[in-house]
Order: structure tokens, then C-alpha cells, then sequence
């Protein structure tokens, strides 16, 4: 099973590795779990007194899990574009989720109402895209921004299509996360 895998740990060693300089051991965890070795997508995200510190993902799986959780790690703490790079003193503090991604599925849908009656709130991520704009909101989001018109709104702010991204018929896609939390 995906939840028996060591994320959280690996996530905090990758953090730790670019404040102390060591060296993670991607061969031992894959020869102990080798289920790092296959490709996925996940997300890490990073919270300091319930607050968010940091969070970045891949929505689609193109590397080996371990290389994913780490680089993805090591982004949300030191290059997410909303926050200055994590300090050794916030990392003594921060909380950790990883997010395991399923495929996105596209999504069809003929207007609005159709839409509103396929999302599942509190269960479906959404990646939002339109032309060379894309945004995605993990399913979490969904506890801060519980109805559509809300979820949606700020999802098209993230993508720069405005506040009323439907209007433009963007393509949906849909996807669950494996949550792990420490």
C-alpha cells in the first residue's frame, strides 16, 4: 500500500539536505521500498502554526516518486514564489502533507449547471485550463472555499482569467489525493 512509504520522512530529509548539506539516500529507500521507483505525481505542503508555508506539486507523473517528493520538497520550502525560502528555525516547526495524485481526468461538460452537478465538493482536485492559462486546486482547498461559485472564482483569479474563469468554457480536469500527514 502507497501509506506504508516513508513521505514524510523523505520530505523532511530533503528539506533538511539543503540547510546541513547531506546527501539522501534515494538508492537505499527504493531498494527497501520499491514503490519510490515508480512514477508519481504528488504534491507537498507546508504549514507553520496552521498557516500555509508552502506548496508545490506535479499534476501529472513523469519521474520516480522519491524525485518527485524531493524536488517538489525542496520547492515548496526554498522557490514557492508566495513565500521567502523556509528558515532552520521555521523547519524546526513546519507541518508536512503529501498529496498522491491520481491521473486528471478530463472533464466533460456542456455549461455551468452541467458542471456544478459533476464536481464532487470536498472530493475532487481541479486543474482549470484555458489557452496558456492553468490553475489547480487539491481537493483540500475545498475546506477553506466550500461552495463551487467561491472554489471556482479563486481558482480563475490563480489561473489570471478572473473571477468568472466558466465564462471563457476552460477544459476541467479532475483528480483524488492519497493524503499523509504527519
Amino acid at each position: 500500500m502507497m501509506t506504508d512509504l516513508p513521505y514524510i520522512s523523505i520530505v523532511r530529509e530533503a528539506i533538511g539536505s539543503k540547510f546541513y548539506g547531506s546527501v539522501i539516500n534515494k538508492y537505499a529507500y527504493i531498494n527497501q521500498y520499491p514503490l519510490l521507483g515508480v512514477s508519481k505525481a504528488t504534491f507537498v505542503t507546508l504549514t507553520l502554526q496552521g498557516q500555509l508555508r508552502g506548496c508545490i506539486g506535479s499534476l501529472i507523473a513523469y519521474r520516480p516518486l522519491i524525485d518527485d517528493l524531493i524536488a517538489n520538497a525542496q520547492s515548496a520550502a526554498f522557490h514557492d514564489p508566495r513565500f521567502l525560502p523556509l528558515t532552520p528555525d521555521e523547519f524546526q516547526h513546519v507541518a508536512i502533507e503529501v498529496s498522491l495524485l491520481s491521473e486528471p481526468l478530463l472533464l466533460e461538460y456542456t455549461d455551468t449547471a452541467d458542471l456544478k452537478s459533476k464536481i464532487r465538493v470536498n472530493e475532487d482536485g481541479v486543474i482549470l485550463r484555458h489557452g496558456n492559462h492553468q490553475a489547480t486546486f487539491l481537493p483540500q482547498v475545498w475546506e477553506e472555499l466550500n461552495d463551487f461559485e467561491s472554489f471556482f472564482a479563486h481558482l480563475g483569479m490563480k489561473a489570471g482569467l478572473g473571477s468568472d474563469p466558466l465564462a471563457y468554457h476552460p477544459e476541467i480536469y479532475t483528480y483524488h489525493v492519497e493524503k499523509i500527514k504527519e
